[in-house]
């Protein structure tokens, strides 16, 4: 079908929105599908109240408490779930005192604030605020950190967590691929168990249960590696955001990783758009085939009111979202971003555990509400 045009419109997306309407962007596969855009009178976000499970929701996740705060043997805490990812904050004060396998998928962990090293099968890998670390799935490892006040988003998935294709942009678009960071073997042939004792206790997470296997050794004795598959990171600072200075792009343009069932996207400071007649800030859309998270790290959330570092927000699909009213007004006087943000949109629909209900923001539905 080639694209129609009825009534009232802009003749590019996002540029030139006819006067008095408010254009909503209404796509299919998360920007990759079919789109309409249409031009409403009111803004889409204008409601005035809700009925049903089916609204925004915003979480202060700096008020969770995962047992791993308290307790060196604890687990991170999982907040938001579906059938192929699982969300959870972890903040971990004191080093793992045995490793750790898990066998029900991939994770990828995003430092937001702590340093110190996780110790894997391929060596020791440092950390610090502002890293992505993709740990494969069944890897072994034990998170040792160095500082007490540490908080890290982790996200696992059932399937592996890829770099992006580039297209035509090109390998070194986004990052160039010599900034990812792999760990060089460093065996552990001597030394005492982290538990004391003789032994050294691997735990296996498989269908959310836990195994435990006992050695008389330590069980991270690779002298040596090769292969395509290990643990890497990349520092959040290395990635370069693609920018247009005529058009504002849509989240897509800002993909980092790539699992089965959800895409990650990383939000980082950039000029805004430079043209008089372009949008500057996200535009209002349905997500019509994915739920969307974002984890706001550091910076000025100028799109969001009342919007701090380590706290997040899931708009579900059928829902609409974009800027707040303040943010629509005065798009005009900015002139670039300076906010880091981690996006998570989810193909199958995100379930809020029993665990962020208490750190849930009731009414943000109601922060689009003009003041």
């Amino acid at each position: 079908m080639h694209p129609l045009k009825k009534g009232k419109f802009a003749s590019q997306a996002h540029v030139g929105i006819p006067e008095g309407t408010f254009e909503e962007e209404h796509g299919r596969k998360g920007f990759f599908g079919k789109s309409a855009h249409l031009y409403h009178a009111h803004p889409p976000t204008g409601w005035t109240r809700f009925e049903g499970k089916l609204r925004p929701h915003c979480f202060d996740l700096n008020k969770l408490e995962p047992r791993d705060l308290s307790h060196p043997c604890g687990a991170p805490l999982a907040f938001l779930a579906n059938e192929d990812i699982k969300i959870m904050v972890s903040r971990r004060r004191d080093p793992m005192p045995y490793y750790m396998r898990n066998a029900d998928g991939d994770q990828l962990v995003f430092v937001h604030r702590g340093e110190g090293v996780i110790e894997t099968d391929f060596g020791p890998m440092p950390f610090e605020k502002g890293d992505y670390i993709v740990l494969p799935r069944s890897v072994t490892y034990r998170p040792v950190p160095k500082t007490t006040d540490n908080f890290f988003l982790v996200i696992q998935s059932k399937g592996e967590f890829d770099e992006l294709d580039r297209g035509l942009l090109g390998q070194h678009a986004l990052y160039d691929p010599a900034v990812i960071v792999t760990p060089e073997p460093s065996p552990m042939l001597n030394g005492e168990p982290p538990a004391g004792g003789r032994e050294w206790e691997v735990r296996i997470k498989h269908d959310d249960e836990y195994s435990k296997v006992f050695y008389p050794f330590n069980p991270l004795d690779v002298v040596g590696w090769k292969g395509d598959l290990t643990v890497w990171k990349i520092n959040m600072r290395d990635i370069r955001p693609v920018m247009s200075h005529r058009a504002h792009l849509p989240p897509s343009a800002h993909a980092t990783f790539v699992t089965p069932g959800a895409v990650v996207c990383s939000f980082l400071p950039r000029p805004l758009e430079q043209d008089p007649d372009a949008s500057r800030v996200p535009f209002f859309h349905r997500n019509t085939d994915y739920d969307e998270f974002i984890f706001y790290h550091d910076g000025d959330f100028f799109s969001k009111d009342n919007i701090k570092p380590g706290m997040a927000t899931l708009h579900p699909r059928g829902i609409h979202h974009g800027p707040h009213p303040k943010a629509l007004a005065n798009q005009s006087t900015k002139t670039a971003t300076d906010e880091y943000a981690v996006m998570l949109d989810g193909l199958n629909p995100l379930h809020v555990l029993p665990a962020a209900e208490p750190c849930e923001w009731k009414e943000y539905w109601a922060s689009w509400t003009p003041k």
